[in-house]
């Protein structure tokens, strides 16, 4: 089983739509990943019915227990966020004599070392929840992180665990992971030690800039990388740069996909590209996925 994550520098490169094409492809021989849970968006093209709803817990939060705190001040002093307030400053609750600010507070707990009275607890945060579905292309795993939460990378971690799990259990040939865009943490959580990248990006600058760092984040943990160029028609200049690039850092050419309105059009009517059209479109992309595997077999 191969582990293949399409990735991009940057949003908006249409990551998403070539993912969702490939499910189509390997239809019966994959189980799909969207680890972008901070904007997953995957479930938009193939409808998953959730078979099984876990809750996502990471992180603490302090709260104080109104009965208990005797309003020293001693966790004001020593929080470093501002997260901590005395009664004066909340007129609407002016029983209370100190309120921590849910936003604020970071979850270091020091507020709770520090508190004479016992008076703050520190229960484990809920910060979304995770899924195992099925859809028309077989298994798929995905999450939703809860609004303002953190620790999205350990919830990447989760969501592709249980898929390469799954996988697994299945005999599947391929695990095809939407990654999230950029470089940051859910995105090493989604790339490390997988068998091959696909790169997507697109012929303007930020796509040429935001390609140049995650091409040397794959490059520096060791994944074997193909780059796409989507929508190559609309910058051809643009797209002969981005293959010198590619080719600079040592990084093979998958293809081109050009733009094309029946993109949007399969978006519409939550389907794959390569399930809307066969011509066209269809046709780029189902020859970057005959790239792709070509690269893994040889």
């Amino acid at each position: 089983m191969k582990e293949i994550v399409i990735i991009s520098g940057k949003g908006g490169t249409g990551k998403t739509s070539i993912a969702a094409s490939f499910a189509a492809i390997a239809k019966g021989k994959a189980v799909l990943a969207d680890c972008d849970v901070d904007a997953a968006d995957l479930h938009l093209i193939l409808k998953p019915e959730i078979r099984r709803r876990t809750e996502f817990r990471s992180g603490h939060k302090a709260i104080i227990r109104k009965n208990r705190c005797t309003g020293c001040g001693k966790c004001a002093q020593v929080c470093r966020f501002d997260a901590l307030h005395d009664g004066t400053t909340w007129d609407a609750y002016p029983e209370v004599r100190y309120s921590i600010d849910p936003v604020a507070c970071e979850g270091c707990g020091v507020c709770v070392r520090v508190c004479p009275a016992d008076a703050i607890d520190f229960p484990e945060e809920t910060c979304g929840e995770w899924y195992i579905s099925d859809t028309r292309f077989g298994a798929m795993v995905h999450a939703k992180l809860g609004i303002a939460a953190e620790n999205s990378g350990k919830l990447v971690t989760l969501v592709r665990s249980e898929a390469k799990r799954i996988a697994q259990e299945e005999g599947a040939d391929y695990l095809l992971i939407d990654g999230s865009p950029g470089i940051g943490c859910p995105v090493i959580a989604s790339l490390t030690a997988a068998d091959f990248a696909l790169i997507v990006t697109e012929p303007t600058v930020s796509g040429d800039h935001d390609l140049r760092r995650i091409a040397g984040l794959a490059k520096q943990l060791g994944v074997p990388a193909m780059v796409c160029v989507n929508k190559w028609d609309i910058n051809p200049a643009a797209t002969r740069e981005i293959k010198a690039l590619a080719q600079g850092h040592g990084i093979s050419f998958a293809g081109l996909v050009r733009y094309d309105r029946a993109v949007t059009e399969a978006q519409r009517a939550e389907k794959a590209v390569v399930e809307y059209c066969a011509e066209g479109v269809a046709m780029d992309i189902q020859g970057v996925w005959t790239a792709v595997l070509d690269a893994i077999n040889t």
